[in-house]
């Protein structure tokens, strides 16, 4: 059992299926207080029952007040986990960006606003945001998904450097493939990156249970992510020639 989260209030939004699902499971079993947010009520309402939690349907950029108060008034860890793969190029519509940037950045800092006041005020808090390794390589025929997974992680990285002193705690995860409807979603280009090496979202929170117990930022459920994002960093030119050598064979199996 994980010290940290026994009988720890916590909100995990998404969480009606995939990894969010598994985080709230995950959570439970250590001995934690669980709110389980989905917009579909339903699938919150499965998740909450199995596993002795309370379902908050909605959306999760607006349900921290209500989260709270069905915890009792205080939330010690939430989970910005709900995400939109939104796929397309540049040309996609200004509708699926907008989207994109609401639920992928614009919600975790909401979250934050209602969060921290207290947690600043009280000295702890634990914010763990679902990114993707996308927010920090990138991923072929998805630029609204890619763009703001940076910014989730941009966020997040924020928050941990600007408040670490003052007792949050945050955690980015960053994984490749997991096998959820999300990654069915992503079509030809998911079956060429990402499949191949897609793992449980059970593996995913284990990967930050690992990483809480350590007292790590950045969680990698697939740990040669690391690898992948050192040769970015240090050798840009050499790794966008790898991905685009990645785009082309994608661009010639359609």
């Amino acid at each position: 059992m994980v010290e940290a989260v026994q009988d720890a209030g916590v909100v995990v939004t998404g969480a009606g299926g995939g990894i969010g699902a598994a985080l709230a499971r995950r959570f439970a079993a250590e001995g934690a207080r669980v709110v389980v947010n989905d917009l579909d009520a339903a699938k919150a309402k499965a998740v909450a029952d199995e596993i002795g939690g309370i379902a908050v349907p909605g959306d999760a950029s607006a349900i921290v007040a209500e989260a709270r108060d069905a915890l009792g008034g205080t939330v010690d860890v939430y989970c910005a986990n709900a995400g939109v793969a939104s796929g397309g190029s540049e040309a996609a519509g200004e509708n699926v960006w907008a989207l994109a940037w609401d639920v992928n950045v614009m919600a975790h800092v909401r979250a934050a606003q209602e969060l921290l006041p207290a947690w600043l005020e009280r000295g702890s808090g634990r914010f763990i945001s679902t990114v993707s390794a996308a927010g920090l390589l990138t991923m072929i025929g998805a630029a609204p998904y890619s763009v703001t997974k940076h910014g989730a992680y941009a966020f997040a990285e924020w928050l941990s450097l600007t408040y670490r002193h003052r007792g949050l705690k945050v955690h980015a995860i960053c994984p490749q493939g997991v096998r959820t409807d999300m990654l069915d979603a992503t079509g030809s280009a998911g079956d060429l990156v990402l499949q191949p090496t897609a793992i449980e979202p059970e593996d995913v929170a284990e990967a930050l249970f690992q990483g809480i117990e350590e007292d790590r930022f950045l969680i990698l459920p697939h740990p040669e992510v690391a690898g992948y994002y050192q040769v970015r960093a240090g050798e840009p030119d050499r790794w966008l020639a790898t991905m685009n050598h990645i785009q082309q064979k994608w661009e010639a199996g359609r």
